[in-house]
């Protein structure tokens, strides 16, 4: 087994979802593997992965009015606050959703189903630059 990965860097606009399906595939091309599998890591505490329906953006938007209900904004019990009111709130949206997807990788691509893309999805309100890993082995 032999391993490839790099490193993607994607600047976010602030809170809400990026595709990064593309980019994460570019990357299995580049690795020439056929068979495998595709990690994919975000090396940061106040954002997340997830693998969600492409095809209607009202489905990310109503996660976001999920994740507004159970991780509010300046919540007066947050206690961690240091980098404002969205700071504890990116916090526990990243430990309600994860931080890496894997998917498998068949003839050369990834195996994803018809409405599933790969998205980052930024937690804080504002934007950031954010490094994600893809690890592709096969």
């Amino acid at each position: 087994m032999t391993t490839h990965q790099q490193v993607l860097s994607i600047t976010t606009r602030g809170r809400g979802t990026q595709e990064i399906t593309d980019a994460v595939a570019g990357v299995v091309r580049d690795s020439g593997r056929s068979t495998g599998l595709c990690h994919v890591f975000v090396q940061h505490t106040s954002c997340s992965l997830m693998i969600t329906e492409n095809a209607d953006p009202d489905v990310r938007r109503d996660l976001e009015t999920v994740m507004a209900r159970l991780a509010p904004d300046g919540d007066p019990a947050w206690r961690h606050d240091l980098e404002g009111p969205d700071d504890m709130a990116a916090h526990v949206r990243t430990v309600l959703t994860d931080t890496s997807v894997t998917i498998p990788v068949g003839g050369g691509r990834l195996l994803l189903g018809t409405w599933q893309g790969i998205y980052l999805w930024e937690h804080r309100t504002h934007g950031a630059t954010r490094s994600v890993v893809v690890t592709v082995l096969g």
